[in-house]
């Protein structure tokens, strides 16, 4: 089937990153950096693995100190990153 009419491939490309899955794909491959803007440097510095699985985001951290402070914040960070995300794709943080 021949197309009739030429698109813009800028508007293509908004079309397909605008599509949930591709959407949600993005999301996940942008956590790290996230979690470094809303933690700072400090928790940045002592994180040692950033992973997610299945609407969780498993945080290893170095600090024992650092660690407590955060397993306190659990759910204050999973609104952060959900909103700096603009899609609720974190459902909970587990911080080791």
């Amino acid at each position: 089937m021949k197309r009739t009419t030429a698109q813009p491939i800028g508007a293509l490309l908004d079309n397909l990153f605008k599509s949930p899955d591709v959407a949600r794909k993005i999301a996940e491959g942008s956590l790290p950096h996230i979690w470094r803007e809303i933690t700072g440097e400090v928790v940045a510095a002592n994180t040692r693995q950033v992973r997610f699985l299945r609407g969780t985001l498993y945080v290893h951290i170095s600090s024992s100190v650092l660690r407590s402070e955060l397993m306190m914040q659990r759910e204050a960070l999973v609104r952060s990153i959900n909103k700096k995300l603009g899609i609720d794709l974190v459902q909970s943080v587990v911080v080791q």
